[in-house]
């Protein structure tokens, strides 16, 4: 019965009278049996009651039910439907992820790009009405997801994500121009960027500054996110004997990565460990939160028809059973 109310809802104690109903019926006919003298009673021992005498019961069953129906009937079932109308201010961000071999440094859990990638995707449940897209860079940049509501296929893209997809590198410049780029035609009220690396620009041919000067013409706010332990971190490296972790030390580029957020109105983060990078993105998730007013619009449908139907099917049958077959028993 999930989405059905009762109009009337008073009406349903009258159910209680049903028990009582069929209580008086069963005790009636204990006290209707004939007791009947005889001077030998052996002659009727195999004269028991008919199996069409027993069935005389039926008639009360369908009794107390169409009392219960009707009485379901006079509480009136409805089904209700419930709409929202779901109206904000629009926000569309881009994420920008930094995929290059270095993500694979084992200072996060289970590595840099695997913890990165589940705090987004936490993100992007989290943001059911906004437009959210995503862009991949080392080496170079491409975009994974457009802009999109269906959160569906950008997490599963997202989670298709790794490292060795693309040259390796760390070109900070063309990922953001990439960003830019899908996001600077957007209509939405708020332009987001967030982007995430655990390098310093070493590739492509748009310097970081540029880009970030390109995206505030465009009224696009940047958040920059560095990943990465302080001091050293297992980094995999290429061996003749298959890849080995060695400690490196950790270097992000943080002055164009502050550079570039506040050219824009952003901010700067830094992530050590997968903790923090979870309160990144919530303290993020909490400046960029969208404005929702809801309306929620109610349609009742009435469902008495079918239970009123079926006890008045009841109460005919029982009424023609009553004038033929048990016509002469009950």
């Amino acid at each position: 019965m999930k989405g059905i109310t009762f109009a009337d809802p008073a009406f349903l104690w009258l159910l209680v009278l049903v028990p009582a109903i069929i209580t008086y019926y069963i005790i009636r006919q204990q006290k209707t049996i004939a007791s009947v003298r005889m001077p030998d009673a052996n002659a009727f021992s195999n004269s028991g009651k008919s199996f069409r005498n027993w069935l005389r019961h039926v008639l009360f069953a369908f009794n107390a039910a169409a009392i219960t129906l009707l009485v379901i009937v006079a509480a009136r079932p409805q089904k209700t439907d419930r709409f929202q109308d779901v109206t904000t201010e629009g926000i569309d961000i881009i994420l920008t992820l930094d995929i290059s071999g270095s993500m694979l440094a084992r200072d996060f859990k289970p590595d840099r790009l695997e913890a990165s990638k589940n705090v987004a995707t936490e993100f992007i449940s989290g943001r059911p009405y906004d437009r959210i897209g995503l862009v991949v860079f080392s080496g170079e940049s491409f975009t994974q997801c457009p802009l999109t509501t269906d959160h569906a296929v950008l997490i599963n893209l997202m989670r298709e994500l790794k490292s060795g997809m693309i040259e390796d590198g760390t070109a900070i410049g063309n990922g953001l121009a990439t960003a830019v780029n899908r996001i600077k035609d957007s209509e939405a009220k708020s332009k987001v960027i967030i982007l995430l690396t655990d390098g310093v620009n070493n590739r492509g041919e748009i310097a970081p500054a540029t880009a970030a000067d390109i995206a505030k013409t465009f009224g696009i706010r940047v958040y920059t996110i560095g990943v990465g332990s302080m001091g050293t971190a297992p980094y995999p490296v290429q061996t003749p004997f298959g890849v080995q972790y060695q400690n490196m030390p950790v270097e992000i580029d943080e002055a164009i990565l502050r550079e570039i957020s506040q050219k824009t109105g952003g901010r700067y983060f830094r992530a050590t460990d997968n903790n923090k990078l979870v309160q990144v993105y919530a303290e993020i998730d909490k400046m960029e939160k969208s404005k929702i007013d809801v309306r929620q619009f109610t349609r009742r449908e009435e469902k008495f028809m079918i239970p009123a139907a079926i006890a008045f099917a009841l109460l005919a049958l029982e009424i023609l059973l009553r004038l033929t077959i048990y016509k002469n028993i009950t």
